[in-house]
Parts: C-alpha cells; structure tokens; sequence
C-alpha cells in the first residue's frame, strides 16, 4: 500500500522549499530539483483541495434534501 502525502506535510514541505528559495539556500545545480519537487506538492495540494471541495459540495447538498423532506413531511 503506499504512504499518501497529507495535504498539511505537502503543504510544509512546498513552504519550505519556498523558504529556502527565497533565501538564497538553493544553489543552481539543485535548483531544477526543487522546482519539479514544489510542482509536484502544488498539484497534490490542488487535487486534495477539489476532493475536499467535492465531498462538502455533496454533504451539503444531502443535508439539503433531507432538510427540505423533513420540513415537507412536518
């Protein structure tokens, strides 16, 4: 099975990495590196987000009909 990255540790680990670029940390040789690293954290993190997004999307709207099936069985 393997170890899915949370959307908290990606999220560290991206601001990290801008930390240390901002710095002045990397150097260009690990520069590539970094970019494709950071890249791939910002679309786990865009895809965690849309999941999330989607199953409040679906929560409210089921808490929507059965709101609207009590008041009409009431």
């Amino acid at each position: 099975m393997k170890n899915e990255i949370t959307y908290t540790e990606a999220f560290e680990e991206l601001k990290e990495i801008v930390n240390q670029m901002e710095e002045g940390a990397v150097n260009l040789d690990e520069l590539s590196t970094y970019v494709k690293r950071a890249s791939e954290l910002i679309q786990i993190c865009k895809s965690k987000l849309h999941a999330t997004e989607q199953d409040v999307h679906k929560i409210l709207k089921d808490l929507s009909s059965k709101t609207e099936q009590d008041s009409s069985n009431g």
